[in-house]
């Protein structure tokens, strides 16, 4: 499962998140305001920057403000390997 790591007010995450809802995609979503632990990760895969959404696949890659269709082939490159 993807974790996508997201604050509550914004805009870009609740549009992926409808995205993934529309595409079936399970997810977990972890808010960066909330957990300290986060946000620390965010930072160290966005140059310091706590930049959301930030998605994070489950062989440790990470994607910033990925598109669906991105989000898509990664996870589709994933079931080729």
């Amino acid at each position: 499962m993807i974790t996508m790591y997201s604050t509550t007010w914004c805009g870009y995450c609740h549009r992926l998140k409808s995205q993934f809802d529309r595409e079936g995609i399970q997810y977990q979503v972890v808010d960066i305001e909330r957990e300290s632990e986060a946000a620390k990760y965010v930072e160290s895969v966005n140059g310091g920057n706590q930049t959301v959404p930030t998605v994070r696949f489950d062989d440790g890659t990470a994607m910033t403000n990925p598109t669906i269709v991105q989000v898509k082939a990664k996870l589709a490159e994933a079931v080729r390997s």
